[in-house]
């Protein structure tokens, strides 16, 4: 790698050659600050927050777009920066909808923390007005508030890696915002609701619809027994909203919490995620045995399943009919459950923590209702849990860990690796490879199809029978995928596809985090990492082996792909209109 020597404040250093001005600044321990930044996402130097003085040169340049070379001089804090800086900012908030205290941003809005560090007090500097934009809550998983928009386009770059690109920047000068074609609201178009443009705004313009207010008025209701389930991934993620490190597994604290907001049963969707993995091992066997259509690719990513519907209607017949996990388990709470513990499904709320926008969706889709009531009544983000814990003023760091509570808390490692890239594939092997062969599987860690890659794929031999399996993430890795089984060349058996890059570790619905940790920081494999981790300590490690599971089926499924389990488990799905 060619180096070049360049001085930042004075200080001598040796960096890549090629690099932008942003980059090497770390490398000299300095944060320069910008507000549009995305790494190799959004790197188009629109905020010019990140102006810094380059010797030589004839004005302030764009440190996240300026290359470094040999013997440049930078300088990063003069009086001639900071005051091009503040000036920046206080054009932004002239058209910017000031109400901090109310935002659910506040405390963790990149413009308001900059605000304070460059000490802006007058917020009146520069007389502006705020362009009378449309408040768009049409869609069912967030909200749009363009007069809190910078213009950064952050949310159209994420949306343009996700090859969705239903938003864009409408209009010119000053009345250009952010909205779809045409301004069409955000249901009208095919958005997929996976909620990547939610992550990586900086500001409170777009947010997740709360369902808090709902689910605390259910459980204040005393007519209602309410049920929470949480995902694979909230364990590993929940601990970030009350500044614990990234990765760190708070799954004890996490039910101690949820007991002390009210839910009358805390249960975990790792054991939806074991009762996926029985019933879809059992379709890849009943498809591999009996001439199925083939690839057969999973269904836990509305996300994914969504976007399926809308650009590859013609290949619906290659997903799994297997219900996503948070659907398999709510649709079990208001069957069997129910009639085990003499409940009314009716008076039964059933609420999922989530990592995903998208299961907000979902919730409403057609076929998911088995009991005649939603499977799910609410699913909640990992932010809005994190906001409900501090308004009901839990001290979560203090809480002592508690367990789930029994029978449906419990759980295998195969489950809990749901919550990254790859890790349904992997617990899906570990059954239907021992299925196929007849044989108990010694080996339980198939890391072909582990880490963040886009695309990964490995081939595996059972009893003379070759299976091919490729696992993706992110919509544009699944649209490569896609393409090859639309031109029926695609050469695999089983296909694992995720909407959101990384998996659910990097759901639209986990903890924002600042763009300086998404630049610098692999979010994704450090959650993903406390999942493999926690996966190795489980006492059993294969979904078919979970008692529990074994006696929900002998008391009443009867069998892996029965009737009854296709009519409580199983879903159907539609082709969508496509549309931008």
């Amino acid at each position: 790698m060619e180096m070049v020597n360049i001085k930042i404040n004075g200080n001598s250093l040796k960096v890549p050659a090629g690099i932008s001005i942003l980059e090497a600044a770390r490398y000299a321990g300095i944060e320069i600050p910008t507000l549009c930044f995305l790494k190799d996402i959004n790197e188009i130097g629109a905020c010019r927050i990140c102006m810094v003085e380059v010797k030589g040169a004839r004005s302030l340049v764009t440190a996240c777009v300026y290359p470094v070379n040999e013997g440049m001089e930078v300088f990063t804090n003069t009086e001639k920066v900071r005051t091009s800086r503040k000036h920046t900012l206080e054009l932004i908030l002239s058209t910017h909808r000031k109400e901090c205290l109310s935002c659910i941003r506040s405390g963790n809005c990149e413009l308001q923390a900059l605000c304070k560090e460059f000490g802006i007090q007058d917020e009146n500097y520069f007389q502006g007005r705020i362009p009378d934009f449309q408040f768009d809550d049409s869609a069912a998983h967030m909200v749009r508030d363009n007069s809190k928009c910078i213009l950064c386009r952050r949310c159209v770059a994420a949306c343009q890696m996700q090859d969705i690109a239903v938003i864009g920047a409408n209009a010119r000068g000053f009345d250009t915002h952010i909205s779809s074609a045409f301004d069409k609201d955000l249901a009208d178009v095919s958005c997929v609701s996976c909620g990547q443009c939610i992550v990586n705004c900086p500001t409170g313009a777009i947010y997740e619809k709360d369902d808090c207010d709902k689910v605390l008025a259910a459980i204040n209701d005393p007519s209602k027994f309410v049920v929470v389930q949480t995902a694979p991934s909230i364990r590993v993620t929940l601990g970030e909203a009350f500044g614990m490190h990234m990765g760190t597994n708070v799954e004890g604290k996490m039910v101690a919490a949820l007991r002390r907001l009210g839910f009358d049963k805390v249960f975990d969707t790792d054991f939806g995620a074991d009762l996926t993995i029985v019933e879809e091992a059992n379709e890849l066997v009943e498809r591999v045995k009996n001439g199925g259509t083939l690839p057969m690719i999973t269904s836990c990513s509305p996300g994914w399943v969504k976007y399926c519907e809308h650009y590859y209607p013609t290949e619906i017949d290659h997903l799994s009919s297997c219900k996503s996990p948070q659907q398999m388990f709510g649709g079990l709470i208001k069957t069997w459950y129910a009639k085990k513990m003499g409940l009314d499904p009716a008076n039964i709320v059933v609420v999922g923590i989530m990592p995903c926008t998208a299961k907000k969706f979902e919730n409403k889709r057609d076929d998911q209702s088995s009991s005649g009531y939603p499977d799910v009544d609410y699913s909640l983000t990992t932010r809005e849990l994190a906001r409900m814990i501090d308004s009901a003023g839990i001290f979560f760091r203090k809480l002592p860990d508690e367990e789930f509570d029994n029978p449906l808390g419990e759980s295998t490692g195969a489950a809990v690796i749901f919550g990254a890239t790859g890790g349904v594939m992997e617990a899906a092997l570990r059954t239907a490879v021992e299925w196929i062969s007849g044989e108990e599987l010694k080996e339980l860690d198939f890391k072909e199809v582990r880490g963040i890659k886009g695309i990964k794929e490995a081939s595996y031999t059972v009893n003379g029978l070759e299976i091919k399996v490729c696992a993706a993430s992110g919509l544009a890795n699944a649209k490569k995928v896609m393409d090859e089984v639309k031109a029926g060349t695609s050469p695999y058996t089983f296909i694992e596809i995720m909407a959101c890059p990384g998996g659910c570790v990097n759901g639209g619905g986990q903890p924002v985090q600042h763009a300086v940790v998404r630049n610098f920081y692999d979010l994704r494999s450090i959650r993903a990492a406390a999942l493999y981790e926690a996966d190795k300590n489980y006492p059993r490690r294969k979904s078919h082996e979970n008692p529990a599971i074994k006696m929900v089926y002998d008391e009443f499924f009867g069998s892996y792909g029965s009737h009854k389990a296709h009519e409580v488990l199983h879903t159907s799905y539609c082709p969508r209109p496509k549309y931008k």
